[in-house]
């Protein structure tokens, strides 16, 4: 077959075996990873990987990332979000009941608003708007929506583009209220000593998660199935899961992966075209919340940087460390309000989406 410079970029890809794929995925994905961690940039390792992997699928990349490898990369980030669920949020929350609750609800129903402006005005398909406008549990809801219908490719470009947004505003909003010139971000340890009893607890609760997630037949078994057996486990009997940075950053490569070889130029230039409906949406999310801490500020006599971190519309793990660099920030509210915000969407997500999904159908 003719390899000639005129041949359009994707045949040229298609042409080269797979091995020489694989490795060219891998050197972007480590080039693109590296740029968004020099920038300080949240979920570099998750980001970077899905970027280098829409660049090949775009490009004609026949790889696809096996089920099983898929399947297991999803119970490790079930694991995840169910160690970092702490005991020590209930008791913070008992006392604030009524102030959670009405701000996990009023975020929840803006965002789903904004997600059904989205569908009804047929800028983006079906539910996928819902699913994309979710606040907090990016990578959750980007690997429940492929279950429910919804076209993951598209919710991912719109949860981790709100992760940026969201978790730059809050940077910028804390650096208004303290100097974090002088702090160091804690260098990343790849390979920390392995606690046995903790890793095997880890790998254990993947399994049997996984497995009890395909028998109870959930939507994304594998995530949704580890999630609910891991926090049973890690709550209730108090046994400890170790996660290293090496086997995240794995999981994180091999879910970027299998989203975004999955992109096609069609779909590339559909998610451009969107794009500015799109900022304009995860903006008015950001301000809707702004409002809400305001509000919590000068109600309830809370410091209006816990406020704005307690309300921020997603990347938890951005805002934890933003709130441990500031003196005077309550981490112990905030990080109540983001987990409960965080398991309500988890919970109600499902339904609000197949609701949505019945009210934008013509």
């Amino acid at each position: 077959m003719d390899s000639s410079p005129d041949q359009p970029p994707v045949e040229r890809m298609a042409q080269l075996h797979r091995r020489w794929q694989w490795l060219v995925l891998l050197v972007f994905s480590l080039l693109f990873a590296g740029a968004l961690e020099i920038a300080a940039l949240p979920a570099a390792l998750l980001i970077g990987p899905m970027l280098a992997a829409i660049l090949a699928g775009t490009n004609g990349a026949t790889v696809r990332i096996p089920k099983p490898l898929f399947g297991s990369a999803q119970a490790v980030v079930g694991c995840l979000v169910a160690a970092s669920i702490s005991t020590d949020i209930f008791p913070v929350f008992y006392q604030e009941w009524p102030l959670f609750l009405g701000v996990v609800v009023a975020t929840v129903a803006a965002s789903s608003l904004l997600g059904w402006l989205i569908s009804r005005w047929r800028i983006l398909p079906g539910t996928t708007a819902v699913w994309g406008s979710s606040p907090g549990a990016a990578t959750a809801m980007v690997l429940m929506a492929g279950a429910f219908g919804a076209d993951q490719r598209l919710v991912a470009f719109m949860q981790y583009l709100r992760v940026i947004f969201v978790s730059m505003t809050a940077a910028l909003i804390a650096r208004m209220w303290v100097d974090t010139s002088g702090i160091e971000v804690p260098a990343i340890v790849w390979f920390p000593p392995i606690d046995p009893p903790a890793f095997a607890a880890t790998i254990g609760i993947a399994l049997v998660g996984g497995l009890l997630g395909k028998l109870w037949r959930l939507p994304s078994p594998f995530f949704l199935g580890t999630f609910i057996f891991g926090s049973i486990i890690h709550l209730g009997l108090n046994v400890p899961m170790q996660l290293p940075q090496w086997l995240l950053a794995v999981s994180y490569a091999l879910i970027g992966w299998s989203i975004g070889l999955n992109f096609t130029r069609p779909i590339l230039s559909h998610a451009a075209r969107a794009l500015p409906q799109i900022i304009g949406s995860i903006v008015a999310l950001i301000a809707f919340c702004g409002g809400l801490a305001f509000l919590i500020s000068h109600l309830l006599g809370i410091d209006p940087l816990t406020a704005y971190l307690a309300t921020s519309p997603g990347g938890m793990d951005s805002v934890a460390i933003i709130a441990a660099a500031a003196q005077n920030v309550d981490i112990s509210f905030v990080m109540a309000l983001q987990s409960a915000r965080f398991l309500v969407v988890l919970l109600i997500g499902p339904s609000v989406a197949r609701l949505v999904a019945r009210s934008v159908k013509p």
